[in-house]
């Protein structure tokens, strides 16, 4: 029988069925199996609403998919080029500092990639830069920013390691924390291989200028204290992080709809629907994935697990490297937001066994999962750029290889010096 119903889920998932009626059957056929009450699903429904940290999430998402439809982009590129304009492969870097940005405001990667693609794709190519490398530049930056705040899988992450009964507890301030050093040493090797790629011709750079840099810092005066409002807030103790996400969202629908005037009032409700559809589907897979978990714990399925590799892998240097094995193939087939709610619950407690400190292996989780996005054969960045360019996969797969590779030399640092995440935390 129970061959049966897992090919069943199996076909179902072949089929296309949504992911949240898979993982509540499990739930579902884990506690009739072991004669537990079926209350305890809606009882862990509820619980989630009860999570602080989880308002944050509807709010950023708003925030982002508001700042998506405005010429925000346009305005954070000008801004970036007007800054550093001067410096040696001055345009690589603005790619690289505006698409991390703009991918930690909206929580998308795709959309960076379909934005600021269509400005900063042209413009490497008249700077210079060949097609090759402008194509893997722009796939290659899509993603950097999901380690920085408010990223909404860092939020995630957090939400999900609070649900879990540990001995070691982490805030979102860690965690935010943590993503800035790992994120500076990919945008570093990124923006030093493009100088050593082009040390025979130079790209030539700009001279500095004083009235463009004027202009441009004008142009984008409401939208430069958005950092400071998030991290000034939190980091302060002014704002707690929901109420950050709510004078964000407050604050952007006052500077796009009526400083701005790019957003109209008309297109609000769109805006919003689109938003909290993203969002609800997030949230659907989260309350279905936390009854699972409950129930892998009842079954003490992260113990067997634990043995199990305990049995199998003797030190924390050969189990981060199969993690790492493991969360890039799973990045490469499945998204973010899923892979966070469905595998966290079982690798933070066998990580915290080995001595990993849970903030760290929130990094490296999104590290690895970030480079997924990237990963042939199915990397979801892959196919975005191929559509957005139109360019064939194969194409893509080209132009991104030596990037990617040098990404997964950033994420094996990231995994083996801890300090590059917990700095901030071990003062």
């Amino acid at each position: 029988m129970l061959f049966i119903i897992i090919t069943i889920l199996l076909l179902l998932a072949w089929f296309g069925a949504p992911l949240f009626t898979l993982i509540l059957s499990v739930s579902i056929i884990g506690f009739t199996y072991q004669e537990i009450d079926l209350t305890v699903i809606p009882i862990e429904l509820y619980r989630i609403t009860n999570t602080p940290l989880l308002l944050a999430l509807p709010l950023f998402t708003f925030s982002g998919f508001l700042m998506g439809e405005s010429n925000t982009s346009q305005r954070l590129v000008r801004l970036s080029s007007a800054l550093l304009g001067w410096l040696p492969s001055q345009l690589v870097l603005v790619t690289l500092l505006s698409s991390a940005l703009f991918t930690a405001f909206t929580g998308a990667t795709g959309v960076t990639i379909v934005a600021l693609g269509a400005l900063l794709y042209p413009a490497l190519k008249q700077s210079g830069y060949t097609e090759k490398f402008s194509l893997g530049l722009i796939t290659t930056s899509g993603s950097l920013g999901l380690l920085l705040p408010p990223s909404l899988p860092l939020i995630l992450y957090v939400v999900i390691v609070q649900q879990l009964d540990l001995d070691q507890s982490i805030s979102i301030e860690e965690v935010f924390l943590a993503g800035i050093l790992p994120t500076l040493l990919m945008i570093s090797t990124l923006f030093f291989w493009s100088i050593w790629l082009t040390r025979k011709q130079p790209v030539a750079r700009k001279e500095f200028n004083t009235g463009e840099l004027f202009s441009a810092f004008k142009e984008s005066i409401w939208e430069l204290p958005l950092p400071f409002i998030v991290l000034g807030g939190i980091f302060s103790g002014v704002f707690a992080v929901s109420e950050a996400a709510a004078v964000i969202a407050l604050y952007i629908i006052i500077v796009e709809v009526f400083i701005y005037k790019e957003v109209s009032l008309s297109q609000l409700p769109k805006i919003i629907e689109n938003s909290m559809t993203m969002i609800g589907g997030i949230l659907l897979i989260l309350a279905c994935a936390l009854a699972m978990t409950n129930y892998l714990i009842d079954a003490e399925i992260p113990i067997l697990l634990f043995e199990w590799i305990k049995n199998h892998i003797d030190s924390q240097i050969t189990f981060l490297l199969l993690l790492n094995l493991f969360l890039l193939i799973l990045g490469a087939i499945l998204d973010i937001f899923s892979a966070i709610v469905i595998i966290s619950p079982l690798i933070v407690p066998v990580a915290i066994s080995f001595g990993v400190h849970p903030v760290h292996l929130g990094i490296i989780f999104l590290a690895n999962m970030q480079l997924g996005y990237l990963t042939p054969p199915v990397g979801m960045n892959l196919f975005i750029a191929s559509y957005r360019f139109k360019k064939s996969i194969f194409d893509i797969y080209r132009s991104t290889i030596v990037m990617m590779l040098l990404l997964l030399g950033c994420v094996l640092i990231i995994t083996y010096v801890p300090s590059l995440s917990l700095v901030f935390l071990e003062k």
